[in-house]
């Protein structure tokens, strides 16, 4: 008897049984990856050709860049309520996360964004917006498109405006615009803001590219947590039957004594192409599927431990708006297309944005505010109480955690920045605006570790390829080739296998 046999038998197994149990393994092995790509195959050659299409197609949104460039200057001369006024006719107990001025169909709203909902008032008449009806929401898309109206239908959700996020600001008038692009803007009948547009071009292509991709289909997407339940069971249950094939496929490999035909598999035809692919983009489809299985959170996911009072600690918010020299707001925000009203360090802040760099000026007087690198770094102290600051960091350049991929739907992220760095237990990083003392951002060693196994093995947005981006689309390209061949002869073995049953 062997050694190995002897250890096997001292504990109490008998020494046949160890490749019985074996052979069984492989033989579930084997069962496991059939059925699993039998049933998922093309759910993976969707994902794979989907993807393509969103390297160049993002999903329709309307962010505050957007926003900003296509909103028409503020008509100063109709701006006779200040900040002050409008945030206390509202009677809110707290500082609103998000209050800005800005013209929505020639008329100057203040909008917030409240514990209550969205609210809007206007900045003529100080008297609340509490509705808005057909025409006046036609009027206000013809403003913003110069371009007659089609169409106007009340929606409180469709393909466009189904997350959770336009849940707050339901019900909408969707209007088709007779323009080239066949434009969809969605005005909020509650306060007039348009909060999402999309072409007949983006609606094209997001059928082929987002909506299945995401399996972001209205029915299901409108119940966060059966869809997300639906994402991570099938990308999971995709994921280990991958590793099944790919171990697999290594155990049926012959590199040094091949098979009698001279090849290193043992397949022929289809079979014989899922094998080698396999071996070629097995790593990258595991890969892949992992990344976005991770970005389901499963189990809580990589997230940083709870520090979400840090913003409101660096804001030092008070529940009201001091009264604003609107004379000497007039002066200074001649050209502004919106002023954006928020508290810094307890101080209330007015920031002006428009064509040029933002700009910072004082809640009460409206003089030119400028923040300064000691007055930055004290607000960060009082952001993480208890933690020290052990480094500040000026960046002037994109590097592997603030950076830029091109895509439309990133967070927007300017240089140069800020990043201080403290030693609490989630090691968190600021990174705030020196221009205008925002804070822009907070990450912890969880979230660092979240960027490398979710943005770069499902985006393949390493540093190096960045600086590059053609050789990114054509790595991207080649990889998902290598995806959709392995998922394409996959579907062909299965087809095949079941025709046989």
């Amino acid at each position: 008897m062997s050694p190995s046999d002897l250890a096997v038998a001292r504990r109490g197994v008998s020494p046949f049984a160890a490749p019985a149990l074996w052979k069984a393994a492989k033989r579930w092995l084997y069962v496991f990856h059939r059925w699993t790509g039998i049933i998922l195959s093309l759910f993976f050659a969707i994902w794979f050709l989907s993807g393509l299409v969103m390297l160049y197609i993002s999903f329709p949104s309307f962010r505050a860049p957007e926003r900003v460039a296509t909103a028409a200057p503020l008509d100063w001369g109709q701006v006779r309520v200040g900040p002050d006024r409008a945030l206390a006719s509202l009677g809110q107990p707290d500082f609103p996360t998000e209050m800005r001025l800005g013209m929505t169909g020639g008329e100057p709203l203040y909008i917030f964004a409240t514990s209550q909902g969205r609210r809007a008032v206007s900045a003529r008449t100080g008297a609340e917006i509490l509705s808005v009806d057909r025409r006046r929401a036609g009027s206000i898309a013809s403003a913003l498109i110069d371009a007659p109206v089609v169409s106007v239908d009340p929606v409180d959700h469709d393909q466009w405006v189904v997350t959770r996020a336009y849940k707050a600001m339901a019900p909408f008038w969707r209007i088709r615009m007779a323009d080239a692009a066949a434009t969809d803007l969605y005005v909020s009948q509650r306060t007039g803001e348009v909060v999402q547009n999309s072409t007949a071009r983006e609606r094209f292509w997001n059928w082929l590219g987002a909506v299945p991709h995401w399996i972001y289909f209205e029915a299901l997407r409108l119940f966060q947590e059966p869809w997300r339940q639906t994402v991570l069971w099938t990308s999971g249950i995709g994921m280990l039957g991958a590793m099944a094939g790919f171990w697999i496929g290594i155990l049926r490999i012959r590199l040094k004594r091949r098979y009698k035909s001279g090849s290193v598999s043992p397949y022929r035809g289809w079979m014989k192409w899922h094998h080698v692919t396999g071996m070629i983009g097995g790593l990258f489809l595991i890969g892949w599927v992992f990344s976005g299985w991770l970005s389901m959170s499963p189990w809580g996911g990589l997230r940083d431990r709870d520090h979400g009072d840090a913003a409101s600690l660096y804001a030092g918010a008070k529940p009201s708006f001091p009264a604003t020299d609107l004379a000497a707001l007039v002066r200074e925000g001649g050209g502004a297309r919106e002023v954006r009203f928020a508290w810094l360090g307890g101080q209330p802040v007015m920031t002006l944005w428009g064509r040029g760099k933002p700009r910072s000026l004082s809640g009460a007087t409206a003089r030119p505010l400028t923040l300064d690198r000691h007055h930055i770094i004290a607000m960060a102290r009082t952001a993480m109480p208890g933690a020290a600051l052990v480094a500040v960091q000026r960046l002037d350049r994109p590097d592997r955690y603030w950076y830029s991929t091109g895509d439309p739907r990133d967070d927007s992220r300017p240089l140069p920045v800020l990043r201080l760095k403290f030693d609490d237990p989630s090691q968190t990083w600021l990174h705030i605006d020196p221009a205008t003392g925002a804070l822009l951002g907070q990450i912890g060693s969880a979230g660092r570790g979240h960027r490398w196994l979710f943005n770069a093995l499902h985006s393949l947005d390493f540093p190096w390829l960045l600086i590059w981006p053609p050789l990114r689309h054509i790595l991207v390209w080649l990889l998902s080739s290598a995806g959709l061949a392995i998922s394409v002869s996959a579907m062909v073995i299965g087809w095949r296998r079941l025709m046989r049953l």
